[in-house]
């Protein structure tokens, strides 16, 4: 399948889960980064959910990030040139909405991407070779390109694998592994 058709797919299926499902699912998923072994590493960027999309809660696996005493470094959306600013989390970080309904830091201690070790992806769902489908504005292709090559990148998936997504570019960036509430995909 192709990406848009991906998405319109996978947005249905995710919008059809209960709260009920989605804090179960979401718990799952934190219990799975705690077996990978990335904890050698400082910085760890991770983004909010948009609730009303029905994303997986990343604020429990930021509690996992931060009582393993690791720093947290969200996003805040700079739409002018479609990138990311990079903040550290702290307990002083004022958090505000966005227009897409995500919470991001509204200023504080600013982290360069060649500082970033591991990174959470969004997606809506990915493939066996470890190529992800999001909502198709490209914001974490071009970041992850401006991290470091050896930057351990790491998506989040309420839904297995798909075998193949059929229209993948240059532009998108691969990852390095890809969690489910049952299962570590590595790439």
């Amino acid at each position: 399948m192709f990406k848009t058709e991906l998405r319109k797919f996978y947005k249905s299926k995710r919008s059809s889960l209960t709260n009920n499902e989605i804090e179960a699912l979401s718990l799952s998923l934190a219990n799975m980064v705690l077996k990978l072994d990335i904890w050698e590493c400082s910085n760890y960027h991770i983004f909010f959910p948009i609730e009303k999309n029905n994303e997986i809660d990343t604020k429990l696996i930021i509690q996992v990030i931060q009582g393993k005493d690791k720093n947290v470094i969200l996003p805040k959306l700079n739409l002018e040139n479609k990138s990311f600013l990079n903040f550290l989390l702290t307990d002083a970080t004022l958090l505000k909405e966005n227009n897409f309904g995500i919470a991001e830091p509204q200023s504080g201690i600013q982290i360069d991407e060649s500082q970033i070790e591991v990174v959470f992806l969004p997606l809506l769902c990915f493939d066996t070779q470890g190529h992800r489908v999001g909502y198709g504005g490209g914001y974490y292709d071009r970041f992850l390109k401006k991290c470091p090559e050896n930057t351990i990148k790491i998506g989040l998936s309420y839904f297995e694998s798909i075998k193949k997504i059929q229209d993948i570019n240059n532009k998108d960036v691969k990852m390095n592994f890809c969690l489910t509430p049952k299962k570590i995909y590595e790439f």
